[in-house]
C-alpha cells in the first residue's frame, strides 16, 4: 500500500530526484540513510510528514527506544550514590555512557571529563557560574544561554565584550583584532554553528584564543549533530552538546565536556548531595569532589543516561561523516533552489540570511519570504501554512537576538529602546522599526531525504507573489 507521502508526492519529484542524483553521484554513498529512513524513520512518511527543525531537535529511530526498553524491562537498577547490587548496576552504565561520549568525541580521558547535564544550556550554566572572570569575550552570533554568561562576569567585575558580524554573510571578518592578550583568567566563547544562519565559524580560532591566554568555551549543539569534532586534534576548554539534537532520545539530558586542568580552576558557587566527599554543619567543613563528580548535582539521570551511549553507537554505526555528506548534498540544493524563487515580474521571493552557498555552513537556513514590494510576508502566516502541509519548521530569531539585530538591520541605538511594563513584543517590534520579530528557519539532518527538500520547495513557491496580507495573526509570544 502506498504511504501518505506517496499519494501526495509533488509532481516533478521523480524527475527532480534523477537530475540531483546526476548532478551528486557520490550521493549514493549515503543510501544507508535511505534504508533506515524506512526502517528506523518510516513513521515520517506514514504520516506523510516533512520534519525540518533539526536544528531544534533531531528524530530518534525506532531501534534507539527499543533498546533502551529492553533495558529497563529486563535490569534493575538503582540509585548510584551506593555500593548495593542494583546501584552498582546503575553507575556502571552511567560511567560505561561516559567513557561512550569521550570516545566519540575523540577526547583522551586523561586530558577530558565529561560531565551530564540536563541539555547545552545547563552545561554552558556550569561554566558561567563557576568560572573565576577577569574578561569575557563572545562573538554577537551566539544563543541565548551564552549571552546569559556576561551577567555571572559582569557580577564578578568582569569586562564584557562582544565580537561583531559582518552584516551580508553573518562571518566574523577578522577575530584578532578584538582577542587581546589575557590579563587574568578570560573567557572566550562562541558557537562552532551559528543555530541561526548555520554559519560554521572557524575550530582554528581555538588555538589563536589559547596562544593569547584565553579559555576556550565552545557551543556545539548545533554543530555536533552533522558535523566531526575530534578534541585530539581541537582542543576548546568547554564543550556543550544537548544529546536530542544529535539522535533525538534521550530529551533532558547534555553534556559539558571540560578540559581537566581548566574544570580545576573552576570555582562552584555552592556544593550539593553527590557533589562532595564529606561536609559537616557545624564544623563548616566541605571537601568537594573533583572531575565530573564535582558538577553533577544531586542524583543523576540514570534510568536515562544509558539511552546516550545506545544513541551515540547508532550515530557511529552510520558515521557522522556519511551524515554530513547527505545533508551537505540536500542542503546545497535547497539553498540554491530558495535564492531562484522569484515574483513574476523577476524581483526576489526571498531574501537569506548568511552566506549564499554551502562553503563553511551546516544543516540550517534562515530566510523571509518577500512579497512582491519587497516587504517581508509575517513568519506567523509561514507557520500556519506549513502546519497545513505537515511541514515542521521553525520561525522566531532562535534565541539568537544578535544575529537577528544583524541580519535584519537594526541599528545599535535602537536596541536600547526599554521593553516597558505592559508592552506586548509585537509594539517592541514596531518601536525598533522591525520588519518582522524574526525569520524562517529550515534545518536538515539524519532522516532527511530528497523529497523533503522538494515538498519543501513546492510549498515555498506558493508564496511567490503573494500580495494578501493578513491581520488575524496571532500575537507574537517570543522574539
Amino acid at each position: 500500500m502506498a504511504t501518505l507521502l506517496e499519494r501526495h508526492a509533488p509532481p516533478g519529484l521523480r524527475q527532480a530526484e534523477a537530475a540531483f542524483l546526476k548532478a551528486n553521484p557520490s550521493f549514493h554513498e549515503t543510501s544507508i540513510l535511505d534504508e533506515l529512513r524506512a526502517t528506523e524513520y518510516g513513521r515520517l512518511d506514514a504520516a506523510g510528514d516533512v520534519y525540518l527543525d533539526y536544528t531544534g531537535g533531531s528524530l530518534y529511530a525506532e531501534s534507539q527506544v527499543e533498546e533502551h526498553v529492553r533495558m529497563l524491562r529486563d535490569g534493575v537498577y538503582g540509585n548510584p550514590h551506593s555500593a548495593n547490587p542494583t546501584s552498582s548496576a546503575a553507575t556502571a552504565l552511567v560511567e560505561q555512557t561516559r567513557a561512550a561520549v569521550l570516545r566519540y568525541f575523540n577526547a583522551p580521558e586523561s586530558e577530558y571529563a565529561c560531565i551530564f547535564t540536563p541539555n547545552a544550556t545547563g552545561a554552558l550554566r556550569l561554566v558561567g557560574e563557576a568560572y573565576p572572570f577577569r574578561r569575557f569575550l563572545a562573538t554577537v552570533d551566539n544563543h541565548n544561554s551564552v549571552n546569559g554568561i556576561r551577567r555571572f562576569a559582569r557580577a564578578k567585575g568582569a569586562a564584557t565584550a562582544y565580537v561583531p558580524v559582518e552584516a551580508t554573510d553573518l562571518r566574523v571578518a577578522r577575530l584578532a583584532d578584538h582577542l587581546h592578550e589575557a590579563d587574568g583568567p578570560s573567557l572566550f566563547a562562541y558557537p562552532a554553528q551559528s543555530n541561526f544562519s548555520g554559519v560554521k565559524h572557524p575550530l582554528e580560532w581555538i588555538d589563536l584564543a589559547h596562544e593569547r591566554g584565553w579559555d576556550v568555551l565552545l557551543d556545539c549543539a548545533a554543530f555536533a549533530p552533522t558535523s566531526r569534532l575530534a578534541l585530539s586534534i581541537w582542543q576548546p576548554d568547554f564543550v556543550a552538546v544537548s544529546f536530542y539534537k544529535m539522535f533525538g532520545y534521550p530529551t533532558g539530558l547534555g553534556a559539558l565536556i571540560a578540559r581537566r586542568r581548566t574544570l580545576e580552576r573552576l570555582q562552584r558557587p555552592w556544593f550539593s548531595g553527590g557533589t562532595v566527599v564529606a561536609a559537616n554543619v557545624r564544623g563548616d567543613m566541605v571537601v568537594p569532589h573533583s572531575g565530573h563528580a564535582e558538577f553533577e548535582d544531586g542524583t543523576v539521570d540514570y534510568l536515562g543516561i544509558p539511552a546516550v551511549e545506545i544513541g551515540v553507537r547508532h550515530i557511529e554505526r552510520i558515521g557522522i561523516d556519511t551524515i554530513a555528506q547527505r545533508v551537505e548534498a540536500l542542503g546545497g540544493w535547497l539553498l540554491e533552489r530558495l535564492q531562484r524563487l522569484e515574483h513574476s515580474d523577476g524581483g526576489p521571493a526571498i531574501r537569506v540570511y548568511g552566506p549564499a552557498t554551502w562553503d563553511r555552513r551546516g544543516g540550517t537556513i534562515a530566510f523571509n519570504f518577500l512579497h512582491p514590494d519587497g516587504r517581508v510576508v509575517d513568519e506567523r502566516l509561514v507557520d500556519l501554512v506549513a502546519s497545513a502541509h505537515n511541514i515542521s519548521l521553525r520561525t522566531g530569531c532562535f534565541c539568537n537576538p544578535g544575529a537577528g539585530e544583524v541580519a535584519f538591520s537594526i541599528p545599535k541605538e535602537r536596541l536600547t529602546e526599554p521593553f516597558e511594563e505592559g508592552m506586548i513584543l509585537d509594539d517592541y517590534i514596531g518601536r525598533l522599526g522591525m520588519p518582522t520579530s524574526g525569520a524562517v528557519r529550515v534545518s536538515l539532518g539524519i532522516a532527511t531525504n530528497f523529497a523533503d527538500v522538494f515538498r519543501f520547495m513546492a510549498f515555498a513557491t506558493e508564496f511567490a507573489d503573494l500580495t494578501h496580507v493578513p491581520t488575524d495573526l496571532p500575537p507574537r509570544l517570543a522574539c
